[in-house]
């Protein structure tokens, strides 16, 4: 089982299982032993980031640590992570680890369309605070809008409540807030959380904007690092896995 990937999951689990969706999705195959070979770890008991980050609760490191090795023992050769906010302690778990790993911020900002200046950010509160895209945008030399007080209190009350399995309450919660920021110019959003793109879900075409969908960005690179790693080529007829669905 060569070339195998592993999923450092369960932050949640359905942002998890929409991976591992995309990951067939996006595997254009006429068989069941083309797809890519996949060890999926999603034990939700790793501890809240944003709690972490913003309110001292406990650190998700140690757990982040112990499934990636678990992973690596398993077989895995490159391990990437289906949460934006966990992306923390992306360096520190590279230099822990033994196999390579895909960065989700690279993979997303990669897929901003050139002609974009105007971008939104929907994303955890502790990702906001923390300055993971902000930074990158700036070196990119975009302009970035994101929602701010009671805005960004209602993003996060949609992610909890997408979490706590009520759709309905997420989509009246963030959909508002996708709307504001399009008032404010924002012509391309990223959905720089995992569980935003479920929010949205099949919704997308109601917003006048160009989504970037972290969870795809993140399976097609780690798509392509499969294909290369295994001598194939992405064609023209192979979209998906150019960022363009």
């Amino acid at each position: 089982m060569q070339h195998t990937i592993g999923i450092l999951g369960g932050m949640g689990p359905a942002a998890t299982a929409d991976m591992l969706s995309k990951f067939v999705h996006f595997r254009h195959v006429g068989q069941d032993q083309q797809h890519i070979p996949i060890i999926a770890c999603s034990i939700p008991d790793i501890p809240d980031r944003s709690a972490c980050l913003l309110s001292g609760g406990p650190s998700p490191y140690d757990y982040l640590e112990r499934y990636l090795h678990m992973l690596e023992g398993a077989g895995a050769e490159c391990i990437v992570i289906p949460c934006n906010t966990a992306h923390y302690w992306f360096e520190r778990l590279q230099h822990s680890a033994h196999v390579e790993m895909i960065n989700i911020l690279d993979a997303t900002l990669a897929e901003l369309p050139q002609h974009s200046q105007t971008v939104g950010l929907l994303a955890t509160d502790a990702t906001l605070a923390t300055g993971l895209y902000q930074r990158k945008l700036v070196q990119q030399g975009k302009t970035l809008f994101v929602p701010e007080g009671k805005h960004q209190c209602a993003v996060m009350q949609a992610i909890y409540a997408y979490k706590a399995g009520d759709l309905l309450l997420s989509q009246t919660l963030l959909f508002p807030q996708i709307e504001a920021l399009i008032e404010r110019g924002v012509d391309t959003l990223i959905m720089g959380c995992t569980e935003i793109p479920l929010i949205i879900n099949t919704e997308v075409a109601r917003f006048n904007c160009t989504f970037i969908d972290s969870t795809a960005a993140l399976v097609r690179a780690a798509i392509r690092w499969y294909e290369e790693k295994n001598g194939e080529t992405v064609s023209p007829e192979r979209p998906e896995l150019l960022g363009v669905e």
